[in-house]
């Protein structure tokens, strides 16, 4: 089968990638891109594993072919942090430990800070709506949505977003190698 020659926005980085014509969008980011941060699960978008952000909303890249997000901004696991600091709730689900096996957090994570982003100080509901379609077999949600409401409580999120290389806690900025 022909791949075709696309270029792709991934974590403010432009890529160049040939793609199978068939292959979702979740299957180029882990196989092509090798962004492993995003992963297989249902694959019928029931569960949420495969979450990135695409123009900052969550969206199931299982269901998603490349072709069509071309000109969109994808934003996986991997992109989340900023010039070297975490995105403040990852450090919270650190802290807190919210996370068990780990399949299920980069989706909670990048559908939590989109959350977040949009609404810096969400209510118990809207917390819950937002990740509803993340299924997660370990944590029973209660530290998810603890480490939710500890950033949003700390403001932090406002402060990660508009981090520049000069405001950047550790000082680590630029383009990554």
């Amino acid at each position: 089968m022909q791949r075709t020659l696309i270029t792709l926005t991934v974590n403010g980085e432009e890529r160049e990638v040939a793609v199978l014509p068939h292959h979702t969008l979740m299957e180029v980011l882990r196989e092509d891109l090798g962004l492993t941060g995003t992963k297989h699960g249902c694959e019928l978008g029931e569960c949420g594993a495969c979450t990135i952000l695409l123009d900052g909303e969550p969206v199931l890249s299982c269901l998603v072919l490349p072709l069509a997000v071309q000109d969109r901004a994808i934003t996986t696991i991997e992109g989340l942090e900023r010039y070297g600091r975490l995105h403040p709730l990852q450090e919270a689900f650190a802290e807190l430990g919210a996370a068990q096996c780990g399949y299920c957090t980069p989706g909670m994570l990048l559908a939590g800070a989109a959350l977040l982003a949009k609404n810096p100080r969400p209510t118990p509901t809207q917390m819950k709506e937002a990740l509803a379609g993340n299924l997660c077999r370990c944590t029973g949600y209660t530290k998810i949505y603890e480490a939710l409401e500890k950033v949003a409580e700390r403001g932090e999120v406002e402060k990660h977003e508009t981090a520049t290389p000069a405001s950047s806690s550790n000082g680590i900025g630029g383009k990554r190698q």
